[in-house]
């Protein structure tokens, strides 16, 4: 994983995606910007592996959101 934990390569997986949402939250915080709630990590999984994992649609929620993230940070307005 990169040294900023704010911009990992994708795809992500649990441990880089918790550590780019605390550290966007972080750095949002120190500049008194409010962000939405990360969406929330799913705990309906049956741990098959299976062919739209609910961990898929969760890694797709958390790049939306670091997007996000990112645009209301540089004062972008959302896409």
């Amino acid at each position: 994983m990169p040294s900023d934990p704010a911009s990992p390569a994708l795809p992500f997986d649990r441990d880089s995606a918790r550590a780019m949402m605390a550290a966007l939250r972080q750095a949002a915080d120190a500049r008194g910007l409010a962000l939405r709630d990360p969406p929330a990590e799913p705990d309906t999984c049956c741990g098959r592996g299976c062919n739209g994992c609910v961990w898929e649609s969760y890694y797709a929620a958390a790049a939306y959101w670091r997007q996000e993230a990112l645009q209301r940070m540089a004062g972008l307005p959302p896409a």
